[in-house]
């Protein structure tokens, strides 16, 4: 089996010198059976016989470029050798049309190869059943028609499989440029969320360590304890996100090393409480107004709730110098609006407060609060009003927990 499959690839290697070979083997065995033991020139038209032979043998030679001129001149040809020769001896001369026929099945189109085939069959068995056997059906003539028949099949044959092996190998070549794009696509999508869980969580500590820092730097000496406590939030907040970061990077470590949680824990709408009060301690006036019966969410619709909240006030704290901020929560029936005014520059009655706080452009908060939003099917703004500093408005469609089906075993 393997000197099989050897010679199947030495042949596709040197497919023109295997035809050449070919050739070489029918040409020989034409003229082996048809001279042997006699003289070229006793036997019918000698000249005329070699020179048929070797233009029907020769031809097949070129048989993969030209494979109908091939079948027309091996047919031709042959046909000559027998006339030549008297039609007793040189039956092999058949085998040249036959290698031809097969050929030709093999490589032209198929409807085309079939008609041609069967026309040029049907026209040598025509041709050369006189010369062969004197009834118009004899057993030669019939068995010639057969081996026709079958090159033709065989030929045919040979190409379909071609085909399906070309096919097969396009679909998996599809099936894996698919595979590798959807690889691609997943570790996109998965270090876009790493990103966003680094910037709302790290991120969020780090804003607090900044602003806590300011204030110990500005009261260290006027006021020591209130330097002590802001430094106290300092240490509580790089805590924090020292343990954030430490259970981000642990899933992306791999299996088998050091262990590493599982998931990170999500926060939700019943952490915002916690939220709330390190932000105030960190020097930020915030008004909380929760409006219509509270509803328990959906994991990812809580999670992505608290994400927008902790991003927007997080953003009053870093850019509003009057740091004062409003959050309104109003349950629906079918949605969660969220809303956090920036009322550091609100309106004073003699025009636009000098206070008034920057709109954070340029950063990836906005562009991550807009994603997660959108992901569920929600609505996002993100804009500067006239009579405040900056707001941000988020509608959230939620799905509660009481409608979510039952797990299945």
């Amino acid at each position: 089996m393997n000197a099989l499959s050897h010679l199947r690839r030495a042949v596709r290697r040197h497919a023109h010198l295997a035809d050449v070979a070919i050739a070489l083997a029918v040409f020989a065995a034409t003229v082996l059976t048809t001279f042997a033991g006699h003289d070229v020139a006793a036997v019918g038209n000698g000249t005329v016989a070699i020179v048929s032979a070797v233009l029907a043998c020769g031809a097949l030679a070129g048989r993969r470029r030209r494979p109908l001129a091939v079948l027309l001149v091996s047919a031709v040809a042959a046909e000559a050798f027998l006339a030549a020769t008297g039609g007793t001896r040189g039956v092999l001369i058949l085998l040249a049309p036959l290698i031809a026929l097969y050929t030709v099945a093999d490589l032209v189109e198929r409807r085309r190869s079939l008609s041609i085939g069967g026309g040029v069959l049907a026209a040598l068995a025509m041709a050369h059943a006189p010369l062969l056997h004197p009834a118009l059906l004899g057993p030669q003539t019939l068995a010639f028609i057969a081996l026709g028949g079958l090159a033709i099949a065989a030929g045919d044959s040979t190409r379909n499989r071609r085909a399906y092996l070309t096919e097969v190998e396009q679909r998996a070549e599809r099936a894996e440029r698919e595979r590798e794009q959807d690889a691609r696509r997943r570790i996109a999508k998965e270090r876009l969320r790493i990103a966003r869980d680094l910037h709302d969580a790290v991120g969020h500590q780090l804003a607090l360590i900044s602003v806590q820092s300011n204030v110990a730097g500005q009261a260290l000496d006027r006021d020591t304890a209130a330097a002590r406590e802001a430094l106290a939030h300092v240490k509580s907040a790089s805590r924090k996100a020292l343990g954030e970061l430490r259970d981000t990077v642990g899933l992306l470590r791999q299996p088998g090393e050091a262990v590493a949680p599982v998931a990170i824990p999500a926060p939700g709408l019943d952490a915002i409480e916690e939220l709330l009060t390190s932000l105030r301690a960190s020097g930020l006036d915030i008004d909380c107004r929760i409006d219509g019966p509270v509803v328990p969410l959906a994991p990812a619709a809580d999670l992505t709730a608290y994400r927008v909240i902790q991003e927007s006030l997080t953003n009053v704290c870093k850019h509003s110098r009057r740091r004062k901020a409003r959050l309104a929560l109003s349950y629906g029936l079918h949605e969660l609006h969220i809303t956090v005014d920036d009322l550091g520059g609100a309106s004073t009655a003699g025009g636009s407060d000098p206070g008034a706080a920057a709109v954070p452009v340029g950063g990836h908060g906005i562009v991550g609060m807009r994603e997660r939003v959108l992901a569920l099917g929600g609505h996002f703004a993100a804009d500067a009003r006239p009579e405040r500093a900056f707001q941000v408005a988020a509608v959230l469609p939620y799905q509660p927990l009481a409608l979510l089906p039952e797990p299945t075993s």
